[in-house]
């Protein structure tokens, strides 16, 4: 039996280097799209359908669903939220279907959805959760970081190398951009927020004045709920 794999695409861009047909990919957006997307199954949605453009998302307005778009870092004009997790209280979105469109997530999402054997989400709110789940399934892993308009950004990076960290014991075998993920993480950890305050789109946010998710979105472990997309729905799958 050949090992187990564990790569990492820097960017959506790169993904017709990698062979997705038979391994599972986690999407990766810290901040903050696939941090909100944990959030909000953590707080009890019914489902969050990723879509790649604002008018994908519009075309859903008759199904009762809540409308949530994002074009850097702002809600867009007409909708519901945007993709700050403060938007995904149980209050506001338990038992609710979400259609969701952001600059960065819901593209990497859709670029690979077509290919992949299995679609989860990532985030540090559900780390450990999802290393647990990806050793347990046995199949090889692309780490996908959605980074910021097909560029690479840090902390979706960082994140990637925490998943490498924990796989590495488990026996997977890394390529070169996951370990330099995991090297980027050991310099980053004891202190994701100060490390990560230097990110372009760390400066992005504090400029809209939303320095508040950051640090929300650096929390490690506050979820069990592993978002699984199922067709076109992401759905909760507790680990």
């Amino acid at each position: 039996m050949s090992a187990k794999k564990v790569e990492v695409c820097f960017t959506p861009a790169l993904l017709p280097l990698y062979n997705i047909a038979n391994a599972t990919v986690v999407i990766i957006d810290i901040f903050r799209a696939t941090s909100s997307i944990c959030y909000g199954l953590h707080n009890g949605a019914q489902a969050i359908i990723p879509v790649a453009t604002v008018e994908e998302c519009l075309a859903y307005q008759t199904h009762n669903y809540l409308l949530a778009a994002e074009r850097d870092g702002q809600v867009v004009d007409g909708f519901d939220f945007g993709n700050s997790p403060f938007s995904y209280t149980r209050e506001k979105i338990e038992s609710k279907t979400i259609v969701l469109t952001t600059t960065n997530g819901t593209h990497a999402l859709n670029k690979c959805k077509s290919e992949a054997q299995q679609i989860i989400i990532g985030s540090f709110f559900n780390l450990d959760a999802v290393c647990n789940y990806l050793i347990s399934q046995g199949e090889n892993v692309l780490l996908l970081c959605a980074g910021w308009k097909d560029k690479f950004n840090l902390e979706d990076t960082l994140f990637a190398g925490a998943v490498v960290e924990q796989l590495k014991k488990s026996d997977y075998l890394s390529d070169d951009a996951g370990t330099a993920s995991q090297d980027l993480y050991d310099l980053a950890k004891a202190d994701l927020y100060a490390y990560t305050s230097k990110t372009s789109h760390s400066e992005r946010l504090k400029k809209l004045g939303i320095e508040e998710d950051i640090k929300f979105c650096l929390q490690l472990n506050i979820t069990t709920a592993i978002p699984v997309l199922n067709g076109e729905k992401l759905e909760c799958l507790v680990w």
